[in-house]
């Protein structure tokens, strides 16, 4: 098998995004837009993979690591000088390079590979990927003779009136040859109104060698979308999702509502799953089978487990267990872990909090730092009292314990197993087990106190 290269082409700082974010750093569906690209490249077990950066080096170098090699563009002066950085790394190798840019990041690891394919079955010196656009309007022309073969590349701004009726484009995707790749860039000029360096000048000089300069069509065109600015961003972005969402549908998921729901590409989802609208599941979020998710919550790098139910809710980086009942209008912060069959009702938060199988919060508590065992009952308006404005402390409520509503729990203290909390108590010290804990102001009526209040007005 021919071996294979990849230059990525991320060097931009893309002015047109008008943003602090360098532009393949840019987020689609949750990933940045060049490791989409990273991640339909690997699954072609490449030989290797070079990145040209330039702008925001660094925080490209941060966000792809060890998954590419890299060369730096100190000025940026076109693509095809972009590509002549990657020089030093791959000029002596033998084989295939495909040329893609880090700003487009729908090109599926399918296309990629059939273009592969078709170059080298080809034995073609390059071969440029191609689509039709029902409006071409801004896109190169990819210009063919009469029997068929790529001429060469017209830009638009270039093209005569014939040229313009052309609707085949040249989607900045290539692959090549790679010795003649860099024997071709030596001869690119950069005569030209910008003074740059252009890439697709390869194609005319290859031509002009009597090399083969071969096209592959791809049927989706929508795929090959190059993101410049932030309506291009939005269209990638609803682009994604429709793929992401299609892919779990067919998959057996229910998703009610799919314009109205995001789902981003690292979340894995099992078959039977219910999906209702306003849900947005992100990060490493796992769903197992058969639970039932929204309308309107929000599940960041949680895993839920089978039969579970999350309504109207917001959870992060947590783990919930199988048959757990969540919301309406709760929130599980970070570190959290609910055991199976307990609930999490409305207005219910908890933080850092672990609660055992069966327990239950119905309504409107906090649970911050804590440890809660099994069949636990929260009564209404219970909090934790884990904050002294410095230091953080855990409160413990052993299994089948019992807190009447409006309890203060104030930490560090453990609340024994199988033990009551009095209704409106301030708990300071630890209750032992099954005792009855009264921590509240005895109750004194004063009988006929308003009748004299009223006598003396």
């Amino acid at each position: 098998m021919t071996n294979r290269y990849a230059v990525i082409l991320a060097a931009g700082q893309g002015t047109r995004m008008k943003s602090k974010l360098y532009k393949v750093l840019h987020p689609v569906m949750g990933r940045p837009m060049v490791q989409h690209v990273i991640d339909q490249l690997t699954p072609l077990n490449l030989d290797e993979t070079v990145t040209i950066v330039g702008f925001g080096a660094e925080k490209v170098k941060e966000v792809i690591g060890n998954q590419s090699n890299y060369v730096i563009q100190e000025e940026q002066l076109g693509t095809g000088h972009a590509v002549m950085q990657a020089e030093s790394l791959l000029s002596d190798k033998d084989g295939t390079t495909i040329v893609v840019c880090g700003d487009t990041p729908l090109i599926t690891n399918t296309t990629f590979e059939a273009l592969f394919e078709h170059h080298e079955k080809e034995g073609a010196s390059a071969t440029i990927l191609t689509a039709k656009a029902d409006d071409p309007a801004g896109y190169g022309r990819v210009i063919r003779n009469a029997e068929n073969e790529v001429e060469r590349i017209v830009e638009h701004k270039d093209a005569n009136d014939a040229e313009l009726q052309v609707s085949e484009i040249n989607t900045g995707t290539y692959c090549f040859d790679n010795q003649a790749l860099f024997a071709a860039l030596k001869e690119v000029s950069n005569d030209n109104a910008q003074g740059e360096y252009y890439l697709p000048d390869v194609i005319e000089i290859l031509r002009g060698k009597e090399e083969k300069v071969s096209a592959f069509m791809t049927e989706h065109f929508e795929e090959t979308l190059g993101v410049n600015d932030r309506v291009a961003l939005a269209k990638a972005e609803k682009i994604m999702k429709k793929r992401i969402n299609e892919k779990h549908m067919r998959n057996g998921v229910s998703i009610i509502d799919p314009d109205n729901t995001y789902i981003q590409s690292n979340v894995t989802i099992e078959s039977d799953v219910v999906i209702h609208p306003g849900s947005v599941l992100k990060g490493s979020t796992i769903i197992k089978e058969d639970a039932e998710i929204g309308p309107n919550t929000e599940i960041t790098n949680c895993q839920v487990g089978e039969g579970t139910v999350i309504k109207h809710s917001v959870a992060s980086d947590s783990n919930i267990g199988q048959h757990v009942n969540i919301g309406p209008f709760a929130h599980i912060r970070p570190e959290s872990v609910v055991g199976n069959g307990a609930k999490v009702g409305n207005f219910v938060e908890i933080k850092k909090t672990k609660m055992g199988e069966g327990s239950k919060a119905s309504h409107l508590s906090y649970l911050g730092d804590a440890d809660v065992g099994s069949n636990v009952n929260i009564g209404c308006g219970t909090i934790t009292v884990n904050y002294d404005g410095t230091n953080k402390y855990l409160t413990t409520i052993e299994d089948d314990a019992f807190i009447g509503c409006n309890s203060n729990l104030i930490a560090p203290v453990t609340i024994g197993k199988g033990s009551y909390v009095a209704a409106g108590s301030t708990i300071t010290k630890d209750v032992p087990t099954e005792a009855l804990s009264v921590a509240r102001a005895r109750q004194t009526n004063k009988e006929g106190y308003v009748t004299k209040l009223k006598n003396r007005k």
